[in-house]
């Protein structure tokens, strides 16, 4: 039994497979996804401040999930300076109302938010308040949790026609390379 060399028909249908496999693997990979990270702040993550916020922002890269937020803020000696209720989240910020800070020192906003992959982040903030203010620390340092409500359905979930896109491709190639095997 000889081989007879590679036709030019052979070739082409050989390139136009490689180009289909390829176009196929292209089309259907998926997205990545990368959990939400904090852009800024307000106040500015270690800043010092002279006059005390009467509120705090956290600026992410990605919308938030509204139903999972925590944020507590904690003064110099570990009580809470937030005005209580829900945080309040409008796409990528999150912020909440303080009252009056305290004394001077080191004030920490702690956060935990879910990102847009549905993935839990927390971290916190620290800041320095360079002069006392009028206000007088809680009891207790006390977290506040918005209660998780279902989040109405969003279009951040990969379309479905990419993968039937590929599915029908796949099935085309296979058809293909089974002619391609059944003629002599």
């Amino acid at each position: 039994m000889s081989l007879s060399p590679p036709s030019a028909r052979n070739r082409s249908r050989g390139a136009f497979l490689a180009a289909l496999v390829l176009f196929t693997t292209l089309a259907v990979a998926q997205p990545a996804m990368a959990h939400s990270v904090l852009v800024s702040s307000d106040p500015a993550k270690d800043s010092s401040i002279a006059s005390p916020p009467a509120a705090v922002t956290l600026v992410f890269n990605e919308p938030l999930d509204r139903g999972f937020t925590e944020l507590t803020v904690l003064g110099p000696d570990g009580s809470s300076h937030w005005e209580g209720g829900a945080p309040v989240v409008a796409g990528e910020k999150l912020s909440a109302s303080l009252r009056p800070l305290g004394a001077a020192g080191i004030y920490t906003v702690k956060y935990r938010v879910v990102s847009a992959d549905g993935h839990p982040v927390s971290g916190s903030v620290p800041f320095t308040l360079t002069k006392g203010g009028a206000g007088t620390a809680a009891a207790e340092p006390v977290v506040r949790t918005e209660t998780a409500v279902a989040a109405p359905a969003t279009d951040d979930a990969m379309p479905v026609w990419p993968w039937i896109a590929g599915a029908v491709l796949i099935a085309i190639a296979g058809a293909f390379v089974a002619r391609l095997i059944a003629k002599p």
